[in-house]
């Protein structure tokens, strides 16, 4: 047992035994997770000790799950089958809320007598019970009948422990009435009957540590916020990991802890911490479609704008589908897309997820020397074109070809159809003013994605051949640049996301 400050969440290990009287000072249980991998028997092995022990002692103490249940800590997979959940198996969850409620079932005589009467394909127009009838006799002429006479059909072995392993519950879904083993149901109808299940012990229990992994799988966003709400009402502690925003926007900020793995394997944490020109307003507003899924993400591209927004990912997969050996799509790079609004928040955006030990990148027009040295400062890598806007970009660097044939696809708005009455003979112009009137709305990334590789503007191919070189480097480069093997773990890491 060890005491543990509750202001700055830290252990007390001072010398002085007087400093445990103060009144943030409680006592702690210091428990430790030790994972390895076994060679020789190529599989995981992970257990938990008192951590004491494994300073102060030849043979550590494990942490064992009675010891869990114990101190009350229950823990919700992302993935379960539930298969035995629902059963009366030992040890199932079933069993431990009746154990927890001292209920004994008194059902196994009445059940093992009623079982005992009913046999199995009787009939003799169903031809079993004939043919057991012949091996009986069969049977006659080997052994007398002390060694086993009139074989028979049940529906169990009649015994309690194999009763306890085939009862399970059934249950239903909709208005009908019909009824099938739950652990059929589908994957969000099982974690939510587990999830139930875990609820009921916690409420028999004084004081609950609650972790779940993924609470949104197979699960709709409306109840991923009621298993959220309703397991914080009860237990003392929950932990979560997620990523589901309609999750993680309701917890705090002080209560949010982002974690991220190096390419040594080691995981860290950071805590957000907002810069003074993002407000707490607008990040609970724009969590969902501009902060969350940058929490989640190690490499981040900011754009200024929605168009290079919706522009880049798109160009980025149509040069992928063009030529495979030197361009990915963002997606396989693991880098997410965030339109930062304006060029005037890159750099603040850009400071809080590289806080968060993020790789970023920035994109954007042409900028003044001062604003430009100002974005660099907070980005891995500044990518920015000489035009004002993307949309200038594309219509000076692209062929008359592409922009006749985006012409004939799309369903020109009224007014411009009116404008241009004659399309091709100003074509440039007519799909310009497209392309402001479908500012942010896919109008620039509907045009990139039917071009070709020599009607995409060369910018955006350097762009992207340049993000995939920055985060999926060719393993031959990798090697030239050093000894190779940090560089091909990182390598590894990358083409894993």
């Amino acid at each position: 047992m060890k005491n543990n400050n509750t202001k700055d969440g830290k252990f007390y290990v001072g010398p002085g035994v007087e400093g445990v009287d103060e009144d943030a000072v409680v006592e702690a249980l210091r428990v430790a997770f030790i994972g390895e991998y076994l060679v020789d028997e190529d599989a995981f092995e992970g257990k938990t000790y008192f951590a004491r022990s494994l300073e102060e002692s030849d043979t550590p103490q494990l942490f064992s799950r009675r010891d869990k249940q114990y101190c009350g800590f229950l823990y919700l997979r992302g993935l379960r089958t539930g298969r035995r959940a629902l059963s009366l198996e030992y040890g199932s969850l079933l069993d431990i809320i009746l154990r927890l409620k001292e209920i004994r079932p008194q059902m196994w005589e009445t059940t093992i007598k009623g079982l005992s009467a009913f046999d199995v394909a009787s009939d003799p127009e169903l031809g079993i019970s004939g043919v057991l009838n012949s091996i009986n006799a069969a049977l006659n002429r080997y052994v007398p009948k002390e060694w086993g006479v009139e074989p028979h059909l049940r529906v169990s072995a009649l015994t309690r422990d194999h009763l306890r392993s085939v009862i399970t519950a059934f249950i239903a879904t909709g208005e009908g009435d019909h009824s099938a083993p739950y652990y059929r149901q589908g994957a969000g109808t099982i974690n939510m009957l587990v999830l139930a299940m875990l609820s009921q012990i916690a409420e028999d229990k004084q004081n609950v540590i609650f972790a779940m992994e993924e609470p949104e799988t197979a699960i709709p966003p409306y109840a991923q916020k009621r298993i959220v709400h309703e397991l914080k009402r009860l237990s003392a502690q929950a932990i979560f990991t997620s990523h589901s925003p309609y999750v993680l926007e309701e917890f705090d900020l002080d209560e949010t802890i982002v974690l991220s793995r190096g390419d040594g394997g080691v995981v860290t944490h950071a805590s957000v911490s907002l810069p003074n020109s993002i407000r707490h307003k607008r990040y609970r507003q724009e969590f969902r479609t501009r902060f969350c899924e940058g929490l989640l993400s190690r490499r981040i591209l900011i754009t200024e704008g929605a168009a290079e927004a919706s522009a880049l990912p798109a160009v980025a997969r149509r040069l992928a589908e063009i030529d495979s050996t030197k361009y990915m799509s963002l997606e396989a790079l693991g880098i997410c897309t965030i339109d930062a609004g304006t060029e005037t928040q890159i750099a603040d955006l850009s400071a809080l997820f590289r806080s968060l030990d993020k790789t970023v990148y920035g994109s954007c027009d042409r900028q003044s020397p001062q604003d430009e040295a100002k974005i660099k400062d907070y980005v891995d890598e500044l990518f920015m074109h000489p035009e004002d806007g993307l949309e200038n970009l594309v219509l000076k660097n692209t062929s008359a070809a592409a922009l006749e044939r985006f012409a004939d696809m799309v369903a020109w708005p009224p007014h411009l159809a009116q404008k241009y009455p004659r399309l091709k003979d100003d074509v440039r112009a007519a799909v310009g003013d497209y392309f402001r009137w479908s500012k942010g709305n896919w109008g620039v990334a509907d045009f990139l994605a039917q071009c070709t590789d020599d009607e995409i503007p060369e910018w955006l191919r350097d762009c992207c051949a340049r993000l995939r070189e920055l985060a999926a480097p060719a393993p031959e480069q990798s090697l030239a640049e050093g000894d190779g093997s940090e560089d091909q773990t990182a390598n590894a890491d990358a083409a894993s996301e």
